[in-house]
This record gives structure tokens, C-alpha cells and sequence, in this order.
């Protein structure tokens, strides 16, 4: 459930994909069976276009990888964290507009 441009992020590859990543991370904490994650699906697929070359954006399925979810205490999902430097700089819990994450992304570019 990602599009083209979205990493599929797992408990093997968290900390090489994101807290490794020299460009700024955007993180999508979700599961199949949640009706607002799909809802948010689309913005994330069109963030990922957007930002092509200087974000990554990528998805973590919390059922299949519980041990990055634990880690980052994700208690609700949908759940955005913006990853800066292998440090979470930003979280957004539940559905979020387009805008709110492009001026978190904006400002974690300067």
C-alpha cells in the first residue's frame, strides 16, 4: 500500500533507511486494517512525488514491525514522524492536512 516513491520500511531496515539517512525522513506509521491510514494514504503518496530527491518518505506497517513501533511509542495510528538527522523532529497523530506536513518538511529542509 505505497506508492512508487515510498520505501517500505521495516524493523530490519528502520535504522539505515531513517536514522542513517543523511536527507530529512518523513515516516508513516500504519496498518492495513485502519480506515484513516488509507484515508492518508494519498497525501503520503503525493508528498513522496513532491519531495522526490530531497526527502524520503517512507511506511512502516506497525503489525508486521512492532519493535520500531514500540520504540517510538506509537500508541495511534495513523502516526507521521518527520526524522531529521536520526532524531524525530516532528509527530502528527490522526489525519493531517497536506499543508501541515509540507511546512514541517519545509522548514526541516533549511
Amino acid at each position: 500500500m505505497a506508492g512508487e516513491h515510498v520505501t517500505q520500511l521495516t524493523d530490519a531496515n528502520f535504522q539505515n533507511e531513517v536514522l542513517d539517512s543523511k536527507e530529512p525522513v518523513l515516516v508513516d506509521f500504519w496498518a492495513e486494517w485502519c480506515g484513516p491510514c488509507r484515508m492518508l494514504a494519498p497525501t503520503i503518496d503525493d508528498l513522496a512525488a513532491e519531495y522526490k530527491g530531497r526527502v524520503k518518505v517512507g511506511k512502516v506497517d506497525t503489525d508486521a514491525n512492532r519493535n520500531t513501533a514500540m520504540k517510538f511509542q506509537i500508541s495511534a495510528i495513523p502516526t507521521i514522524m518527520l526524522f531529521k538527522n536520526g532524531e524525530a523532529v516532528k509527530k502528527f497523530v490522526g489525519l493531517t492536512p497536506k499543508r501541515d506536513f509540507k511546512a514541517a518538511i519545509d522548514a526541516a529542509l533549511t
